[in-house]
């Protein structure tokens, strides 16, 4: 299994977030997994234009990292997003990446993988950053199979406890285990059929504006 780990951070691989996600990426190790690192400490993918290129040619016209992380992603069987929490959200640097991916969501794009989310932060609300991610990984077709994360504000000397890096090492063995088993929970299965009659209905409404998508999902998945 390949498995990308992307983190939206600009402390890189080197903050917290970055260092929760590689006990994941470890765990996925121990199982036989192959991982590479993305970090997005801000600038290397820029805010979405909103021109629509992506959705009538199917590429972004910007000159950045997009496209070339797009393709990392296709070539993976597995993703990894992590990110601080970001005034109750993530951050700007992961928010820019998954703004990107408007024309990947309304096609599925990236169906077939299997994905986790990672969040640390300073004080807490951890889950629901972690929930948004996860439902992000939905709507580009992703399964995702979990979340690990971690108040660093009640940690001792900023570190985390064993539980927790027992838990992030037992999630990434968790996601070669879905993947190579193709575990689909059915309420995983149902948010995924609702995202695809959305985007369905989509594409008949927008056909003339969006050729590229409308044409993907003609030949990929009938309309």
């Amino acid at each position: 299994m390949k498995i990308i780990g992307i983190v939206g951070s600009p402390r890189k691989i080197k903050g917290n977030t970055g260092r929760l996600m590689l006990e994941v990426l470890k765990g996925a190790e121990a199982e036989g997994a192959t991982c590479e690192t993305v970090a997005l400490p801000g600038g290397t993918i820029k805010p979405c234009k909103a021109c629509d290129v992506c959705h009538k040619k199917g590429i972004c016209p910007q000159k950045d990292d997009f496209e070339d992380l797009k393709a990392k992603i296709i070539a993976s069987d597995g993703v990894v997003l992590a990110s601080p929490n970001y005034i109750f959200s993530v951050s700007a640097q992961l928010k820019a990446l998954m703004d990107r991916c408007c024309g990947v969501v309304h096609c599925l794009g990236f169906e077939g993988r299997y994905g986790a989310s990672v969040v640390t932060s300073g004080g807490g609300g951890e889950q629901p950053v972690a929930e948004y991610m996860d439902q992000f990984l939905i709507a580009t077709g992703i399964t995702p199979v979990g979340s690990v994360w971690a108040n660093m504000g009640a940690l001792p000397n900023n570190e985390f406890t064993p539980e927790i890096v027992a838990d992030a090492q037992s999630l990434g063995r968790k996601l070669v285990h879905d993947w190579q088993n193709q575990v689909i929970p059915p309420e995983i299965e149902e948010r995924r059929a609702q995202v695809k009659e959305k985007m369905r209905q989509l594409m008949l409404y927008c056909r003339q504006e969006w050729p590229f998508e409308y044409q993907y999902w003609e030949k990929t998945r009938g309309l």
